[in-house]
């Protein structure tokens, strides 16, 4: 008995032995494995955006930017994502804030519900607003004829659907650092006769600061980039209902490649950007965190 245990002790692989080498090939293979992986489904798909956004003359991509119908593009694509993100910005510390720091019946079912967005395609999501919302077969189809009232292929559905895409960003992102970092801090505050406004604004914002920028950058790049649910609701109007991803499938369903090209090379940018950001604020919070 002894024997085989000390058979198995000694076929673990020891940090002594990975300092010596013996780790080195399993290491290597997984990070060719890895780099393989990202060059064939990430960089050398993006590189190709670029390149046959390019590949024309610049008048041809200047061109496409100042396009009328891709400014409208870009216009109703910064409308939906100011109006979708501060929304879901104050749901998100809203709803971190009621289940981290209060108990009541019904709370794992509302985190429970948090996730609906993530199971859900968004395909099916704008068909669940078409159902409510549409005024010839909708549910409140009647309310909205009579109150003169359009939400479905206006820009009122799109950021509904956009809303309920992206609701669970921020949510989770506070609710995870919220039921990391406690309650002490806010209870203190309390003690000494701070009332909830002050505790909020000096004590537990300053701790979620970093958690709350990163989940409104995933919220604002999920909104920017949507697609499924925005092309049920949106009805495709040019000019007025066209954000820029149906804008780019538009482009391209009309055999204008450069142009879908060009605009995709603009999301692309912005990607990136949000990407850098991102990192930014991860190396804050972990610098905040060490100190």
């Amino acid at each position: 008995m002894q024997g085989n245990i000390k058979i198995k002790q000694e076929t673990i692989l020891k940090p002594s032995d990975i300092k010596k080498g013996k780790g080195n090939l399993i290491q290597f293979i997984l990070i060719a494995i890895v780099i393989l992986f990202l060059s064939l489904f990430l960089f050398l798909p993006l590189i190709s955006i670029f390149i046959k956004a390019l590949s024309e003359e610049f008048e041809v991509y200047k061109a496409a930017v100042v396009n009328e119908d891709t400014i409208a593009a870009i216009k109703l694509t910064f409308i939906v994502t100011i109006i979708t993100v501060p929304l879901n910005a104050v749901f998100g510390i809203a709803i971190a804030w009621a289940t981290t720091k209060f108990h009541f019946k019904g709370k794992n079912l509302l985190l429970t519900l948090i996730e609906l967005p993530f199971a859900v395609s968004p395909v099916v999501a704008g068909l669940l607003f078409v159902l409510l919302f549409s005024p010839n077969h909708g549910v409140f189809g009647e309310w909205l004829k009579e109150h003169n009232l359009k939400i479905i292929f206006s820009t009122h559905g799109i950021v509904l659907a956009t809303i309920f895409v992206t609701l669970p960003f921020v949510a989770k992102e506070l609710i995870a650092l919220m039921q990391a970092t406690g309650s002490s801090e806010e209870e203190a505050a309390l003690t000494l006769g701070a009332n909830g406004w002050q505790t909020f604004w000096k004590v537990t914002l300053p701790k979620i600061k970093w958690g709350l920028l990163y989940g409104v950058i995933l919220c604002n790049a999920r909104a920017v980039g949507e697609f499924g649910a925005v092309s049920v609701v949106s009805g495709h109007i040019r000019g007025e209902t066209i954000t820029m991803p149906l804008h780019i499938e538009n482009l391209y369903n009309e055999y204008h490649f450069a142009e879908a090209y060009t605009v995709a090379s603009l999301m692309s940018i912005f990607a990136i950007l949000t990407l850098l950001i991102k990192n930014i604020i991860e190396w804050k919070t972990y610098k905040e965190a060490k100190q």
